[in-house]
């Protein structure tokens, strides 16, 4: 999608503090940190939100959640501490870009409510 910042950064258009990489998907580091460690992980395929996933990104998905995710949590050193894997769906679930993301949040203890 032309206009969708995270594709541009998943195409190098725009540079980003990259953590991992693979053909399919990108993690680079959140330019707002919330968190010690706060990392996005996006698929380089623009997919608009969970709500948008079919079955058609059902290997995609799982590999950000059983490949990608646990691999970033190791290198980042919160995998035996422990981390938060969040993505925000829609206006009032808190996405701000209408790509998919997974916000990867350790370093330090969360708390329920986030905050």
């Amino acid at each position: 999608m032309a206009d969708c910042i995270f594709c541009k950064i998943a195409s190098g258009e725009i540079p980003s503090g990259k953590v991992y990489e693979d053909e399919s998907v990108l993690a680079f580091r959140d330019l707002e940190p919330q968190a010690p460690t706060h990392v996005l992980i996006i698929p380089k395929k623009h997919i608009g939100s969970i709500m948008a996933l079919t079955g058609a990104d059902k290997e995609l998905a799982g590999h950000i959640l059983t490949e990608v995710a646990p691999a970033v949590a190791r290198s980042c050193g919160v995998d035996e501490g422990g981390f938060r894997l969040v993505a925000n769906t829609g206006a009032d679930g808190g996405q701000t870009v209408g790509h998919l993301h997974f916000h990867l949040l350790g370093g330090r203890s969360m708390t329920w409510p986030p905050g």
